[in-house]
This record gives structure tokens, sequence and C-alpha cells, in this order.
């Protein structure tokens, strides 16, 4: 993509008014022409009819001339190779292509190398966050120790050193009883639980299983798989009380179990990643390993499940799921590839397809990208409101291009939208007020009134 990332750009001690944007307000529901003050990297006021007849004398303003603004992405499914495998990708290299793709705010998987079961490690990452200083990053704990489903981790611990919620990324546990015991532990610091739902002895293919499995010759994983965890980590929720949040919901039966859970009044959440309502297992066409991700690419009732899930209100969250993998992890037979694909950058084009379709208003879907999941997460930034951080995205909601992995930002290159044709672009990342990132085409430079 042609930008400028700029990590050491000042923040200014002043005001700027960005004027004349396509105002989106996901917790107000809203959409209109109007303009946003920021004060020392805060929101000082915004509105339908705030500056419009132009920024007072002194206010630095930047004219976003009909381009949309809204509170930047808060992205709760980010995977780096930072500590551990550096090769693949560095916190830096993340952050900045999440400011490529109007991402604010990054919470960090815990499985790298050594995985983050231990409070020195969250305190890594927020130390080269600040020195980083492009988005904000934070971090998951493990739920257990070494991920590896048989003993809780730390989790007071861990919490205290700035851990923001506990999983053990794409590590699903089996054991009824150690996911019990979490959830009752929990409570007590009123932390929050994130799990994948796989059946972990049905989810060991390397697609879902049907025709495509079976003209592609691979081993495949039942969808069943994930409904039987979903409707079981539901029933421990309700035993124990604690908060649940259902990860990377991909099939038409799980969003149903999860739609019954709500409507009994249940306290779950979930989110579903951009490849299970954009893809289905059709791409992975002739072995493409850029197609394989955990969970598999399902079929298109499945796909279409997701979607309507999102309309309904049932999936609360979208996240990017950005695994990075190396060529040596991709560019082998299908079935040694290792799964994950890329999705920093694509995240916010991908998800406007649903606005593009008619399935979703911008301000519903923002409330999906930002403020729901920063609320669920316990994040300062994904709205608008007066004294809020002003991590803000500038974008072309029309811009029209093709997905080409190698313009892309991140370190590696294995999305698997290559060559999709997207409309929609970010013009500007903002995040405390700094702006990070911009678009060449973005040319109209803060300026005094």
């Amino acid at each position: 993509m042609n930008g400028n990332i700029d990590r050491l750009a000042p923040q200014h001690s002043g005001s700027t008014a960005y004027i004349n944007a396509r105002i989106i307000d996901p917790t107000g529901d809203a959409e209109y022409l109007g303009a946003v003050l920021i004060s020392d990297g805060k929101i000082a006021d915004y509105g339908p009819n705030l500056f419009a007849s132009g920024a007072p004398y002194g206010i630095q303003s930047v004219d976003c001339r009909g381009l949309y603004l809204a509170p930047g992405l808060v992205d709760t499914r980010v995977h780096t190779g930072e500590p551990g495998e550096e090769h693949k990708e560095t916190l830096e290299s993340a952050g900045a292509a999440a400011a490529v793709g109007g991402i604010t705010s990054l919470v960090l998987l815990p499985d790298n190398e050594p995985p983050f079961d231990d409070a020195s490690l969250i305190e890594f990452v927020a130390r080269r966050a600040r020195q980083i200083k492009l988005v904000n990053m934070y971090a998951y704990g493990a739920l257990t120790v070494g991920l590896e489903g048989k003993e809780l981790a730390e989790i007071g611990l861990l919490a205290e050193s700035g851990a923001v919620a506990f999983t053990d990324a794409d590590h699903a546990i089996g054991n009824a009883q150690v996911l019990r015991r979490a959830l009752y532990y929990a409570k007590a610091f009123d932390a929050l639980i994130v799990h994948l739902p796989q059946e972990p002895t049905l989810s060991g293919g390397h697609m879902t299983s049907g025709e495509m499995a079976t003209r592609l010759g691979l081993s495949s994983s039942p969808p069943l798989a994930e409904v039987m965890l979903v409707e079981r980590d539901i029933r421990l929720a309700e035993m124990t009380g604690g908060r649940l949040h259902l990860a990377k919901i991909s099939t038409a039966e799980a969003v149903a179990a999860i739609a019954a859970a709500k409507a009994r009044g249940l306290k779950i959440t979930c989110d579903t990643a951009a490849p299970y309502f954009a893809l289905n297992d059709l791409a992975v066409g002739d072995y493409r390993t850029f197609g394989k991700l955990v969970p598999p690419l399902r079929s298109e009732k499945d796909r279409q499940a997701v979607v309507e899930g999102l309309k309904a209100g049932i999936i609360d969250a979208i996240v990017s799921d950005h695994r990075p993998q190396d060529q040596d992890s991709k560019r082998v037979p299908f079935a040694q590839a290792e799964p994950g694909g890329i999705g920093l950058e694509t995240l916010l084009p991908i998800s406007l397809e649903l606005v593009h379709n008619g399935h979703l208003t911008l301000p519903r879907l923002f409330k999906l990208l930002a403020s729901t999941p920063a609320r669920l997460f316990g994040l300062p930034g994904g709205k608008l409101a007066k004294g809020a951080p002003a991590d803000l995205v500038v974008f072309d909601a029309d811009y029209a291009w093709k997905v080409d992995r190698d313009e892309l930002w991140s370190k590696t290159k294995n999305t698997p939208f290559d060559e999709r044709p997207v409309q929609g672009r970010v013009m500007a990342t903002i995040v405390g007020g700094r702006t990070i990132y911009q678009d060449e085409s973005f040319l109209t430079p803060a300026r005094a009134a």
C-alpha cells in the first residue's frame, strides 16, 4: 500500500479539528456529516454542528473532504512472532501493518515461545509497545501452564501485570474440569476467559468434511467438532457464572446454539474472524495453503449462517485472527503446511463487504470492529466520547483495489485474500492524537485555521 508510517510523530499539545468528515458513531448508532476536536491526545468534542463554519482561529484543522471518520479498530485476536519467531512477525512490523489497516489497538495471543504464562512476558509486551510508539498493544495471559490444558496458569498474577483476558489461543481445552475451574477462579478477578471451541479429538483434520475435502483427498474434521464444545462451554459458564467469550465461530449449528443461550439470558459472547463470513472451503482450491486456517474454512451454508449471525447481533465482534507464517511453513504440501493467515491490513476492507452487500450499516459494523471488543476487554478506545483516547481512522469506503500480498506491510505474506478485489481503504490512522499512518492520496495537511 502507498503510504507513510510515522512512529515518531509528535503528539500535538494543542488542538486539532478534523472537519468535513462523515462521522461514524457506533455507540450512538449514528452517521452524520460533522467534525471531531482533539486536544492533548483525547477527544475534546465531536458532533454534526461542530465547526460548521470552519475551525476557530488558532486551531489546526484537517479537511477530511467527506471521507469517513470512525473510532479505530480494536482487534482482539492477533499473533506475532515476538518473542521466539521474529522471522515471521515482530511487534514493530505488526504495529505498522495494523496502522495501515486502521487498527489502533491489538490484543496479542499468548502462544509464543515462550508462551505468556509468566508475568514478565506481559510486561515485555507493554514495554515494547511503548518503545515502538505505534498502535496500542495489550496481551492475553495464558489460561493454562504451557498452553497444555492441564494446570491453570497464575491468572491473578497475570491480571495484575496487565493481561486483559485469558486464553490458550488455538489450543482447545478438552478437559471440562480444567475449564470449569478456570471459570470459577477467574470470577475472583472479573477476568474474561476466551476459548476456541473445537473438540480436540475430532478437529485434527486439514479441511472441513465435505465434497471439497473428498475431491482433494485430504483428511477432514466434521463441523460438529465446533458445536459440541460450544454447547459444553455454555453449560460450564451457566454452572459457574464465569465470563466466557467463544472465539472464531464458523458454523451454522454453533451460531444457533449461542443464539439459544443468549435467549435464555446467559452472558455468553463470541466473535468470528473475517475469513468465516467472506470465504468458504472452495477457497482452498488447488491445495492453496494460504487458505489453511484454524478452524478450517467451512461450507457456503455455514458462511451464510455466520453472516446472518452478524446481522442478528448473535455474534458480538469481528477479529482478524492474524497469524503470520513464513514461506517454509506454507510453501509445502497442504497436509504439511502450518495453518493461519495474516489479516491486519484486510480486516477493514473485507468487513466493509458486509456494508456494501447490504447486511450491516456502518455504525453497526464499527460496533463489531471497535466499540464492542473494547468494552468486552475493558480497553479505553473503540468509541467516540468526550475524554476518550483520540484513536481514530479516516477511510474511503468506496476506494476499489485488489489485495496484493507483495504490497502488504506484514513481514510475511500468507493472506487468504490474495488477489481479491475489495472496496475500502484507510487514508489515515490516529493513535492518541498522533497521525501514525497517512495514505499518499490523503494529501490535505494539518494547517492553522
